[in-house]
């Protein structure tokens, strides 16, 4: 069994975000990055699914540049086996030519298995796994809680959560790539061997622009701005009926929702 875990590193949800003085983009100066809070959980699975055939080969893959490597080396402690940097140092890529070169990497290594975060904490845009799994020609169930292999190992049960407490359960066909939300398992700790192992563990370095064959982002970022300070709420006293009566007329003129 051969797994692949897309991995992206994000800012600490903690951090607190500056945008450059040139409105061009996120400052990084001073950003604690992390593995991607829903990409750990998919590490935790693939990490399970291998344990649970007994041999097989858990595989992180980042589309990333090299500081990205430190986040890749925490999942190698975690159990994976060993790492593929592709390095787009010097690139502006979007979901679409992140999907490209993904795509371009994932069939040559003959994975039965990918999975991914259900979405990415920093932009939250949702779309690189579903454009993999497009352009490959793959099926893809998106979020899920719950793997389990097939006997023949030729397919996988997941439960997908749906809203209102309802589950959806899918058989899927392999090869795959499934998006993984919480599910039953908690990202385990790296023990500190596994720590030790993982500073030896192979990462492969490819280089983004070698894959990309001249295609181009399909979205262009144009400026970064913070939201809005928020403004300060308003407290009202009174009698019931003049509260509710001045609760009316400022939903009305000033909040304009009425």
């Amino acid at each position: 069994m051969k797994i692949a875990v897309l991995l992206k590193q994000t800012p600490d949800t903690e951090t607190k975000i500056k945008i450059k003085s040139d409105a061009s983009g996120v400052d990084e100066t001073d950003i604690k990055w992390i593995i991607n809070t829903y990409d750990e959980y998919a590490v935790e699975e693939a990490l399970r699914l291998k344990e649970a055939v007994g041999t097989g080969e858990v595989v992180i893959v980042t589309a990333g540049i090299k500081r990205a490597v430190e986040s890749m080396r925490q999942a190698l402690a975690m159990g994976a086996d060993r790492g593929i940097l592709i390095d787009t140092e010097g690139l502006t890529l979007d979901s679409y030519t992140a999907a490209v070169i993904l795509a371009k990497v994932l069939p040559n290594e003959k994975f039965d298995i990918v999975l991914a975060g259900k979405q990415a904490v920093d932009d939250d845009c949702v779309q690189v796994a579903h454009g993999v799994a497009t352009l490959l020609d793959w099926p893809c169930v998106w979020p899920i809680e719950h793997i389990e292999l097939s006997g023949d190992k030729k397919s996988v049960m997941v439960v997908r959560p749906v809203s209102g407490g309802t589950k959806e359960v899918f058989e899927v066909g392999l090869p795959t790539i499934l998006c993984c939300d919480k599910g039953e398992h908690d990202p385990r700790y790296a023990s500190l061997p596994g720590i030790m192992k993982a500073k030896t563990k192979p990462i492969q370095e490819l280089k983004a622009a070698d894959l990309l064959a001249g295609e181009t982002p399909k979205v262009k970022w144009v400026n970064f701005s913070l939201p809005p300070d928020r403004q300060a709420g308003k407290i009202l006293k009174g009698e019931p009926e003049q509260v509710c009566a001045e609760l009316v007329k400022l939903l009305r003129e000033e909040a304009k929702v009425i």
